[in-house]
């Protein structure tokens, strides 16, 4: 089956933290791919997957980023699919990370976790659900 979530990451560090989505997704049996982009190092590549995604079949992207964390909205720019956005704790307890993502401007929509939350805010139920 094809992807239909993207997972991607700045850099191959972040996988400790965003290999916890991809654990979630496979326990839901949800089909995914995981990538490696950077904003800033590789733009072009990025742009290419941000204008593609969709016809290659993925509904939702996940985007993990520390620091500056350009990546989620630099996707979101790009594509009409719905971005997550991961602050990772990369510098300043990852509050910089953080704010660069919450605060896209206007028509640039990306949805944010907290930092280092790519598990707890994707798919699992309020602890209080269910009571």
């Amino acid at each position: 089956m094809n992807a239909q979530v993207s997972i991607i990451m700045g850099s191959t560090s972040d996988l400790p933290v965003m290999k916890k989505a991809a654990d979630f997704l496979n326990d839901m049996e949800i089909p995914f791919e995981m990538l490696a982009l950077s904003a800033h190092r590789t733009p072009d590549e990025v742009a290419d997957f941000a204008r593609e995604a969709q016809a290659r079949g993925i509904k939702v992207i996940i985007a993990g980023a520390g620091m500056a964390a350009a990546l989620p909205g630099v996707i979101a720019a790009i594509t009409p699919l719905p971005v997550i956005g991961v602050p990772l704790s990369a510098t300043l307890q990852g509050q910089d990370a953080l704010l660069s993502i919450a605060q896209m401007p206007p028509g640039i929509p990306v949805a944010t976790t907290g930092i280092d939350h790519e598990r707890r805010r994707i798919g699992n139920p309020h602890p209080r659900a269910g009571r």
